[in-house]
């Protein structure tokens, strides 16, 4: 039992667990700028399996991976402007459209292996190019920085400069400030001259790069092959952090974490001979644990601006 708790508290499952974090904390990047302006970007899980399937598609055909995060980014792009001009323009439920967007995008990633790559279920290229490793020269494998600091992707440390950014644009900037306010009261925000039609579509515009990044970084970064139903939830968490973060990037970062030290700590466990199971069920219960969580503080504050009142 001592020897399961000194690998689960181990610098390797650390490392493990951010590295893990990355496509969940993009995703989840993206649910918190579209969630400021009262938009629930619930088919970011549809975004992200898209980005995953056209960045290594892409990366594999031109032979470069800035190509295949460009693709990722840009099917991104476009499959977060069809849902935008779907609830915006023709007033569509989009918890709905985000539903339709994620299941649409289960079938075409699987047309798409079939049709374009001549694959089934999954595409594993012996010669892809991948989101590079960063080295850091004066720090050895070996050494206790070395095993918390090295073996990350590019993006890996970009995912975590962008909590900051994002942060620092939501509560620093007058183009945040008007985000938060559509998000707040969309008709109080129009009678003070702000265009809040087009501050919804530049907050699903920055989600689809975000969730295009995301799964880019899926299937190009933390991994260099295409599995069908890649995202395998992985956009439903990174809704549920951000709900467990109250739409705040640096706390939903807190919030992926969770996911990524859970996911970590479940392969460790599996080494151990616990049921394959229980190990992965551990991810979805702490969705719903998170979820419920979020809930349960939401209401307390409702219920205490109530008495307040």
């Amino acid at each position: 039992m001592l020897e399961i708790l000194e690998q689960l508290t181990s610098l390797d499952v650390i490392n493990a667990a951010i590295r893990i974090t990355t496509p969940i904390l993009l995703v989840a990047l993206s649910a918190v700028i579209t969630q400021k302006a009262n938009i629930l970007n619930i088919g970011a899980e549809g975004i992200m399996l898209l980005g995953a399937f056209f960045a290594i598609m892409f990366s594999y055909l031109s032979g470069s991976w800035v190509v295949g995060i460009m693709a990722g980014a840009g099917i991104g792009i476009i499959a977060s402007l069809f849902m935008a001009v779907a609830h915006i323009e023709f007033n569509a439920d989009i918890f709905v459209v985000g539903m339709a967007f994620n299941i649409f995008a289960l079938a075409f990633t699987r047309f798409g292996l079939k049709t374009f790559l001549d694959a089934t279920g999954t595409f594993a290229p012996l010669h892809l190019s991948t989101i590079p490793k960063v080295t850091i020269g004066f720090l050895s494998s070996e050494s206790f920085f070395g095993r918390l600091l090295l073996g990350y992707s590019l993006f890996d440390y970009l995912a975590i400069i962008l909590v900051f950014v994002l942060w620092y644009i939501i509560y620093k900037t007058r183009w945040g400030l008007h985000v938060r306010s559509v998000g707040l009261n969309e008709e109080a925000a129009e009678s003070a001259g702000i265009n809040t039609k087009l501050k919804k579509y530049q907050v699903m515009f920055i989600s689809g790069i975000l969730g295009g990044l995301g799964g880019a970084h899926l299937s190009i970064g933390y991994t260099s092959v295409f599995v069908d139903n890649m995202s395998n939830g992985r956009g439903f968490a990174g809704v549920a952090a951000m709900f467990f973060g109250g739409a705040n990037p640096i706390f939903t970062f807190f919030g992926t974490l969770i996911f990524g030290y859970a996911q970590a700590a479940g392969n460790i466990l599996q080494l151990y001979d616990f049921p394959s199971q229980i190990v992965l069920m551990i991810p979805y219960l702490i969705t719903v644990a998170i979820l419920s969580f979020s809930l349960y503080r939401r209401k307390a504050k409702a219920a205490k601006r109530n008495r307040t009142f």
